[in-house]
């Protein structure tokens, strides 16, 4: 995890942009539906892990909402789903359209279509009672593209407390986990007595 933090430092709000794109178009996410498909998420892609008839666009939209799934820390940020402040939010808004349109790529095949109906079903009532329907923010018009990966905004982790809080524990508890595993490693080892 701190590899993908530190390859990123310096980088803000940035997507590689290198070459043609010719990666898979993904289509938006409203604020509203990322809430829901975010609580979803690991039925979908259980689902979409063990879909049998697939094809070559199925598999680079999984492959991408995987990929960004990672880069967003595997979700695990405060606020990178519900804060349209958070640095991490709109490659949240990546993983999510992609993890989106995975179910509904889901839907039309053979044996995934069943229960690919039922979690569309389960997501819309949800977003019905809790009235998400209507929820947009900054990213919700924003498509995405397999070719595109979408990194956090690290420059902006320091004015956002909850990123900067999380990280900054992070950082300390890898500290104090390395300084334990050298003070383990260099203490001397006492000698067995002969009898």
């Amino acid at each position: 995890m701190m590899l993908l933090v530190t390859a990123g430092g310096t980088a803000a709000h940035q997507r590689t942009t290198e070459g043609p794109h010719a990666g898979i178009a993904v289509p938006e996410i409203s604020h509203g539906e990322m809430v829901m498909i975010a609580e979803y998420r690991s039925r979908i892609i259980d689902l979409a892990a063990g879909a049998v008839d697939t094809n070559e666009p199925f598999r680079r939209v999984l492959n991408f909402a995987e990929i960004q799934y990672a880069y967003c820390l595997w979700g695990r940020m405060p606020g990178s789903v519900t804060d349209e402040a958070s640095p991490f939010n709109e490659c949240a808004h990546a993983y999510l359209a992609a993890t989106k349109a995975v179910l509904l790529m889901m839907r039309t095949m053979k044996g995934e279509a069943e229960a690919a109906e039922a979690i569309v079903s389960e997501v819309d009532a949800g977003m019905v009672r809790r009235g998400l329907a209507l929820i947009t923010c900054e990213f919700s018009g924003e498509a995405f593209n397999t070719a595109d990966i979408v990194r956090p905004r690290w420059s902006a982790v320091p004015t956002h407390l909850a990123s900067l809080t999380t990280l900054a524990g992070l950082a300390g508890i890898s500290g104090l986990l390395v300084v334990a595993a050298l003070a383990i490693l260099r203490r001397p080892t006492v000698p067995e007595r002969q009898t």
